[in-house]
C-alpha cells in the first residue's frame, strides 16, 4: 500500500453534473498537494459518474467509489470518514469553489498550533457566474482558549461553514459524525468545538455556491430535510417533527457528556444551553430580522484566486 497522504478530502455528491467539473478543477490545482480525494456518489442518475471516471482516469490522488443506492446526505458524509486514511480530513461540496492556497493555509495553521483541532477560512457567497454576492467576516468566538465560551458563541450566533474546514481525523472520530435529526449539523459543530478551539484564516478563501438547486433550498419542512439526510426518516409516525426536535436538543446533551470537559466546564455548557433553549421557547414565532441596509460586499475576483478559473 502506497504511503498515506496527510489529508483526505472527501466529496460526497449526488447529481453534480452542472458544478463538479469546476469544484474539482479548484481542489486539485491547490498549492497543498499531499491529499487524497475520495469521491463517494450516492447513486446519482445524470453523469457526474461519467465526470468522476474522467478526473480518477487523469490523477492518481482521486478514488471514485458510487453507491449502489441513495444512502442519504448524513450517511454519505460519513462513509467518506470511514474510508479516510489521513490524520487530516475535510468535507469538500460538488458546487463549492475554494481559493487555491485554502488547503496550504488551513494546514500551515494546525502545525503552528497543536491545540487546534479544525481550521477554515472566512466565507463568501457566490452565484453561478461566481460574482460574490455576500462576504462577511466569521462571526464566532471559536478560538477562545474557553470551551463554554466557544460553545455559547455557537449556540447563540448564526452563520459559519466550520463543517467544511479542515478537522483532525482523531478528534473527528470521537464523535458520532453527522445524525439526521432537525439542525444536526450544528450540534456536531458543537461538539467540535468543545474538543477544542477553531481557527480561521482571515481572508475570505472558500466560495460557497448559492444556486436554486442548493440542498438546503430543497427541503423547507423539517421532516422533509431529515428524510435528505437519511431516507429511513420517511415515516412520519415513526419520526414527527417533536421527536425530530428532541434529537436535537439530545444532541447538545450527548456532546456535553462526551466532551472532555471538567465538571465546571459541563455545568457552565448546561446553563448556556438551558438559557438557549429558554430564548427559544420565546421567540418561536418570531422572524429573524436581519440587517435592513446589505453590507458592503468586498471587492474579490473569484477566478484569479481559484484554479481553473484563471481564463474565466
Amino acid at each position: 500500500m502506497t504511503k498515506a497522504p496527510r489529508l483526505t478530502i472527501g466529496l460526497p455528491t449526488y447529481n453534480g453534473e452542472q458544478y463538479l467539473a469546476e469544484a474539482l478543477d479548484a481542489l486539485l490545482g491547490q498549492s497543498y498537494e499531499d491529499f487524497e480525494l475520495i469521491i463517494s456518489d450516492n447513486a446519482s442518475t445524470d453523469s457526474t459518474q461519467d465526470v468522476c471516471r474522467n478526473y480518477e482516469k487523469q490523477d492518481s490522488r482521486v478514488r471514485y467509489i458510487r453507491q449502489p443506492r441513495n444512502l442519504g446526505l448524513a450517511p454519505n458524509h460519513n462513509f467518506l470518514v470511514h474510508e479516510a486514511r489521513g490524520e487530516l480530513f475535510k468535507w469538500a461540496s460538488d458546487d463549492d469553489l475554494y481559493a487555491r492556497d485554502l488547503l496550504k493555509r488551513c494546514v500551515d495553521a494546525l502545525d503552528e498550533h497543536p491545540e487546534i483541532v479544525l481550521t477554515h477560512s472566512w466565507t463568501a457567497i457566490i452565484n453561478d457566474d461566481r460574482t460574490v454576492t455576500r462576504a462577511m467576516p466569521y462571526p464566532h468566538a471559536t478560538g477562545s482558549p474557553s470551551a463554554p465560551e466557544r460553545f455559547r458563541s455557537l449556540l447563540f450566533g448564526a452563520g459559519g461553514d466550520d463543517d467544511g474546514g479542515i478537522i483532525r481525523t482523531s478528534v473527528l472520530r470521537r464523535t458520532p459524525l453527522n445524525g439526521s435529526y432537525y439542525r444536526a449539523d450544528r450540534t456536531f459543530v458543537c461538539e467540535l468545538a468543545l474538543n477544542g478551539a477553531f481557527y480561521h484564516v482571515p481572508e475570505w478563501l472558500y466560495f460557497r455556491r448559492d444556486h436554486p438547486n442548493r440542498a438546503a433550498r430543497a427541503f423547507r419542512s423539517v421532516h422533509g430535510w431529515c428524510v435528505n439526510l437519511d431516507p429511513r426518516r420517511a415515516s412520519r409516525l415513526r419520526n414527527p417533527a417533536l421527536r425530530l426536535y428532541a434529537e436535537y436538543i439530545w444532541g447538545f446533551i450527548s456532546a456535553i457528556k462526551r466532551s472532555p470537559l471538567t465538571p465546571a466546564e459541563r455545568r457552565e455548557c448546561y446553563n448556556y444551553l438551558r438559557q438557549w433553549a429558554a430564548s427559544r421557547a420565546f421567540s418561536t414565532h418570531r422572524k429573524f430580522v436581519g440587517l435592513t441596509t446589505a453590507p458592503e460586499v468586498p471587492d474579490i475576483s473569484v477566478d484569479a484566486l481559484v484554479a481553473g478559473q484563471e481564463a474565466g
